[in-house]
């Protein structure tokens, strides 16, 4: 099970949450046979003690990550939930996706050509998807409709 464990370590940048379910998943689809189960929690105690697994610093990455490709600070949340992120450990990184809303939420709109990216004036039923594809990655309604309802070619500055 180590070797399982440093393998998948090397191999992607992780949280405790997620290597515990990896072992879980293997040691379910090996059918372990003995009768102690093996223990994963301190093996994933060792690993964080070791080094090789940071909570904070896999939040941050992530966060950033999420952040540059345009997804807003719900998504964001959502994806460090799922890691398996205490709260501690991802207030840093929530703190700086929400710093950098505007320029995701501008990324998100450049990518997908919606609002003053567009080429052309969409109809209303266009816009209710594009703001439904905003709200879907994170983003709040505001921000959201401000990029969704501007003209093509409309500069769209950064509010405080």
């Amino acid at each position: 099970m180590h070797r399982l464990a440093i393998r998948y370590v090397e191999r992607y940048a992780t949280s405790r949450k997620k290597l515990a379910d990896y072992l879980q998943r293997k040691i379910h689809e090996r059918e372990w046979q003995d009768e102690a189960p093996p223990a994963v929690e301190q093996l994933v105690e060792r690993f964080v003690e070791q080094g090789y697994i940071d909570d904070a610093l896999y939040a941050q990455t992530k966060a950033a990550s999420l952040t540059r490709r345009g997804y807003g600070t719900r998504r964001v949340s959502h994806a460090l939930y799922q890691a398996g992120i205490s709260e501690a450990d991802g207030r840093e990184a929530f703190q700086n996706s929400e710093a950098n809303k505007w320029a995701a939420a501008d990324k998100f709109a450049r990518k997908r050509k919606i609002g003053c990216y567009a080429e052309s004036q969409q109809d209303a039923d266009k816009c209710r998807k594009q703001l439904q594809a905003f709200l879907r990655a994170g983003h709040d309604f505001d921000l959201a409709s401000r990029f969704v309802f501007a003209r093509p070619g409309e500069e769209i500055t950064v509010e405080d």
